[in-house]
């Protein structure tokens, strides 16, 4: 590796590099059609380039971006000049539209490797480009809009001239969808014949959007939920009402070239605890600040079918999960690369063996002591296991759509019960990481000369977007693990059950029955929540059924990577068996408190009166 390389990428590179190809063997997908064209070499020469441009750009720009916030000005935002550096050196690199199709721009890279510079990207200086919610909002134009949508709303926003956003949230829905109030009304009498898609009018205000205003393109694509206004003035008031729309900055033409603007206006600035390099907006849609054709009204173009929003959002919504799961991996990788660089040239202290309290004994760098060792390792297993457990779901995404018709069934399946974790597994534990960075720091730690209280607060917002821990708590026990008669649990079960026959073979006997057993308390503890088939009563601890479903996937993750490594002479291959059996160790006994309670449908938490709290 260069010798040139950053602290940070030092520790990245070759992780990802073990999980790539001694673990999820990516290589093989070049045996596919579509894939045919890369090999391990263009796979290496990508993830070198991408470390390089996070190295020389992102690295730099993190910290000013946290500290000189962007600000509204006229109705825009200023972002600082090292932001657009950093921008325009991902978008130069070319790879925002790496896994997608030839025909819109794309490399037609595996997801798997794709998601793998991601995390260089997010722990390098994630806000400073936001390419996650761009290519999210491009792929979901690729799956439900026209062929003129995509070509002119969705190539742009893959070559990274404009950018995207979701617009989702109100001040009084929240995640409560069904409740918003933005409407939409047919523009004109020719509204359903626009070559763009069908055209409406919007109205009403959004709230919690990333990068919805700033100065780094020269468009912004917002794809918009609203409902749409009936002959007879009424909206339906289910999510059955709800439709998609385009809702462009600027409105352009069939060319995609600028027109004028539209009536979308910057309301105000959400000022946060954590990622500041990220503008995050209040926007209102039609509030005649504009007049866009001679009219109020923010013009938007319907993506397929009316009321079909939800569902469609939902494409996006849950690409975004795993993304953000993979967001919260990268900056607790960035949190323990700091720590574990820190502790190696921090002297202080003297072992605890005989004699070694002699003040004439030199101090020993805190790696030396124990303790400082269980906080690295508790980093280790959360960040590295969070990484893995993402570039999974990433794998399965490459199966999904490459792999034989029983292979994508089985990546469906288990994508579908995984995606509640991969979100809010990493988002928990790499919380956890970071605030572990802080502490083998110690004050300096808590002070800014120090990046490690930047990525807590960056972190800190995870646990929060794409669905609170509570929404993908009753999404994986209220439904997820459901499903078909429980086939997806099923399904998850073959894979923890081969990794356990594999561990056996690999000499990891103990920790292969432990995996066994955790497993079974899992399988029972479901059974229990719902034995009265009562959703008030099985749903009241789904946020700690989802911990201990969370912590089992966590620890057969881990003893699959030690699989790996037991056969690779990689050099991280020590690390993924010492990460191992740290987890089992210190972390897997912790799932019974929280099956417990949700086996036994403990009714404290939903039966607590307000007053008593």
């Amino acid at each position: 590796m260069a010798a040139g390389k950053t602290v940070l990428q030092r520790k990245l590179l070759p992780a990802l590099d073990f999980m790539l190809h001694d673990w999820l063997k990516v290589s093989d997908l070049t045996s596919r059609q579509r894939f045919e064209e890369h090999s391990r070499e263009t796979f290496d020469e990508l993830m070198s380039a991408a470390s390089d441009v996070a190295a020389d750009r992102f690295e730099p720009a993190y910290r000013i971006s946290d500290e000189q916030e962007p600000y509204a000005v006229d109705g825009g935002v200023v972002t600082p000049q090292e932001t657009h550096l950093a921008f325009q050196a991902y978008r130069d690199l070319g790879i925002l539209a790496a896994s997608h199709d030839a025909d819109f721009g794309g490399m037609q890279l595996p997801r798997t490797v794709d998601l793998a510079t991601r995390v260089i990207f997010g722990a390098s200086g994630h806000n400073l480009a936001p390419f996650l919610l761009t290519d999210a909002n491009a792929s979901l134009l690729l799956e439900h809009g026209t062929e003129m949508q995509k070509r002119v709303f969705a190539v742009p926003e893959l070559e990274f001239r404009w950018t995207g956003t979701m617009c989702l949230s109100e001040s009084q829905a929240g995640s409560s969808l069904a409740d918003i109030t933005t409407v939409a009304r047919g523009d004109g009498e020719d509204y359903a014949t626009d070559s763009l898609g069908p055209r409406y009018r919007l109205t009403g205000n959004k709230m919690w959007i990333s990068a919805a205003e700033h100065d780094l393109t020269e468009n912004i694509i917002h794809l918009v939920l609203a409902k749409i206004v009936r002959e007879d003035g009424t909206v339906d008031p289910s999510t059955k009402g709800i439709s998609l729309f385009i809702v462009p900055k600027v409105l352009v033409d069939e060319d995609s070239r600028l027109l004028e603007r539209n009536d979308v206006t910057l309301v105000s600035l959400n000022h946060k605890l954590g990622h500041h390099g990220t503008p995050n907006t209040a926007l209102a849609f039609g509030d005649g600040t504009h007049t866009p054709r001679g009219a109020g009204g923010a013009i938007g173009y319907l993506v397929g079918e009316a009321g079909d929003g939800l569902r469609q959002m939902f494409h996006m919504m849950n690409a975004a999960r795993i993304e953000i799961g993979l967001a919260a991996a990268s900056l607790g990788m960035a949190g323990y690369a700091t720590a574990l660089d820190y502790a190696k040239d921090r002297r202080q202290g003297r072992p605890r063996t005989q004699g070694a309290k002699n003040p004439s004994r030199p101090q020993v760098p805190i790696i030396e002591h124990a303790d400082v060792k269980r906080m690295l390792l508790a980093q280790k297993a959360y960040a590295e296991g969070g990484t893995a457990l993402a570039l999974y779901a990433a794998r399965l995404l490459d199966d999904q759509m490459t792999g034989t018709p029983a292979q994508a069934e089985r990546a469906s399946m288990l994508l579908d019960i995984l995606t509640p974790v991969v979100k809010s597994w990493p988002s928990e534990w790499c919380l956890e990481s970071n605030s572990l960075a802080i502490q083998v720091l110690g004050g300096a730690g808590y002070t800014r000369d120090w990046p490690v209280e930047m990525y807590w607060r960056d972190q800190r917002l995870n646990m929060i977007h794409e669905g609170t821990h509570g929404i993908q708590g009753l999404d994986l026990l209220g439904r997820k693990v459901r499903v078909d008669g429980g086939a997806h649990l099923d399904a998850l079960g073959l894979e923890i059950r081969s990794t356990v026959g594999a561990a056996e073979r690999a000499g990891m006997k103990a920790e292969a029955a432990a995996l066994a057993r955790a497993w079974d308390q899992l399988l029972d503890a479901t059974e229990r929540a719902w034995a009265t088939e009562d959703p008030s009563e099985a749903l009241a601890n789904a946020t700690p059924y989802l911990q201990g479903f969370g912590h089992v996937v966590a620890a057969w993750i881990h003893l699959d990577l030690a699989v790996a490594a037991a056969g690779s002479d990689h050099s991280e291959a020590p690390g993924r068996t010492a990460a191992m059996k740290y987890f089992f160790a210190y972390e897997l006994p912790r799932i019974g408190a929280w099956f417990d309670v949700a086996a036994r449908r403990e009714p404290l938490c939903r039966d607590v009166l307000p007053e008593h709290l």
